[in-house]
């Protein structure tokens, strides 16, 4: 079955090109031209991906991220005429998986699509199938589901990666590429700093649960799972 994919953009000639691109690579389009029909387009039917443009009137893609992480983990992949890490490391911690400026490569587009929706399909390992559990911290990886104590935290598809990549092994210090390659797999084409902007939106969500010590940074080297404690 084709995968279907949202795209969302206010240029017609950047919605031509992408529609024609993945057309091509065999997937199924939808397309929205501002924010406010992308949420429409997005609660009438179920996508496998969403292709969110930024810079858009009235309500920009950070705004439909927002709104769609609200209730859904689908994948996002920004496109955007800035090319400001601050504009990239907010999309990403907002909720975003990828973020590619213009003008890009049509292929390359294609190709970080289809690694996005690889990852996003891929299955737990047999050995990871049962609940996950560290502090007041539990993981589920068949219903990829995380709670803290009893409050249930809403992660994106990347960020439920890299917090099971640490439950395996709680006193190991994982490195930046380490969990890029757990996390990311085939995406080739992630800046290993990207970890950086998805760690500290996991602290923020597990703050709100109740805990600010579920990942610990180690200076000079990387991260691992923290003590997984309760706030006082």
């Amino acid at each position: 079955m084709a995968h279907s994919i949202l795209v969302v953009d206010d240029d017609p000639h950047i919605l031509d090109v992408v529609r024609f691109a993945f057309e091509k690579a065999g997937m199924s389009i939808c397309i929205a031209r501002d924010g406010a029909e992308a949420l429409r387009q997005f609660d009438a039917k179920a996508h496998d991906l969403v292709v969110l443009d930024i810079g858009m009137p009235e309500m920009d893609g950070l705004e439909v991220c927002r709104q769609i992480r609200k209730s859904s983990d689908t994948p996002i992949l920004f496109l955007s005429a800035r090319d400001e890490e601050i504009d990239r490391i907010l999309g990403l911690e907002i909720g975003g998986d990828d973020y590619v400026t213009k003008p890009f490569s049509p292929r390359e587009l294609v190709a970080r699509v289809n690694a996005i929706l690889r990852r996003a399909r891929s299955m737990p390992a047999p050995a990871e199938a049962r609940p996950m559990r560290y502090g007041g911290l539990m993981l589920e990886p068949d219903a990829r589901a995380v709670r803290f104590g009893d409050k249930p935290v809403s992660l994106t598809a990347i960020e439920f990666e890299i917090l099971r990549t640490l439950l395996a092994r709680p006193s190991f210090v994982f490195t930046r590429e380490q969990i890029l390659d757990a996390a990311y797999r085939d995406n080739i084409h992630v800046a290993d700093r990207t970890i950086d902007s998805h760690v500290r939106n996991i602290r923020a969500k597990m703050m709100s649960a109740g805990s600010e010590t579920v990942i610990e940074t180690v200076h000079g080297i990387g991260f691992r799972l923290g003590r997984c404690e309760a706030l006082r």
